[in-house]
């Protein structure tokens, strides 16, 4: 699944591949915390295991979509 990630102040967006469905659900469920203020920092590890750490108070979009590019769900702020 393809994780795209808006950040405020910056010009691009982050794009993220998750193909294992444990982490997808996962990561949404950390989406929901940083988006509600329950965590201060979004975690993400892609598919090649790289982390990105975000400050939940600069996310400005999230969303999740299907491997070939179709939306399926997305989480604004």
């Amino acid at each position: 699944m393809e994780i795209r990630i808006g950040v405020t102040q910056a010009m691009r967006e982050l794009m993220v591949e998750i193909d294992d469905e444990k982490a997808q659900s996962k990561l949404k469920s950390a989406v929901e915390a940083a988006l509600t203020g329950k965590t201060e920092t979004l975690s993400v590890v892609d598919n090649k295991g790289r982390e990105i750490v975000i400050p939940s108070a600069k996310i400005a979009y999230v969303e999740f979509g299907a491997a070939d590019g179709s939306r399926k769900l997305g989480f604004g702020s």
